[in-house]
């Protein structure tokens, strides 16, 4: 019995995963080679830790290293598992999460428009998504 591949979902999962992994590379420099530091968002992880000091104005000074490495390290982990389809749902609902709570900062701190701008809004709706679609179906009970 052949296993049907579900390519909508594999295209949505390699979507948030390359989002998140190309932020990550942004973030660690590993873009500004390839493309000049013109082209790339933050270049460093020193500009990535001053935007989250901009998104998080509420947090702690002495704090916000911290919350750009566990961003950082989430998108990390997250964008791997994804890749390779670990734990699909809970990956799924967790980068929902994340990007949600992303879009909320971004609402909170810059403007309502910047969210929707890179699409954070439709990509945390992507994620909830994937983990709708892969609920485990029941069995029904026969009557």
């Amino acid at each position: 019995m052949t296993k049907k591949i579900d390519y909508i979902s594999l295209f949505a999962r390699f979507a948030i995963a390359l989002g998140f992994l190309s932020a990550v590379a942004d973030r660690l420099g590993l873009w500004t080679p390839l493309l000049g530091s013109e082209n790339v968002v933050w270049g460093n992880m020193d500009s990535f830790t001053a935007y989250t000091g901009v998104l998080l104005p509420w947090i702690p000074q002495f704090l916000i290293p911290l919350f750009a490495w566990a961003a950082t390290i989430a998108e990390t982990v997250l964008g791997i598992l994804l890749l390779i389809g670990f734990q699909k749902r809970l990956v799924s609902l967790l980068s929902g999460i994340l990007l949600l709570t992303f879009a909320f900062a971004m609402v909170f701190s810059l403007n309502v428009k910047a969210p929707f701008d890179y699409s954070v809004f439709a990509a945390a709706a992507c994620a909830f998504l994937l983990y709708k679609e892969s609920e485990p179906v029941t069995p029904k009970a026969d009557s």
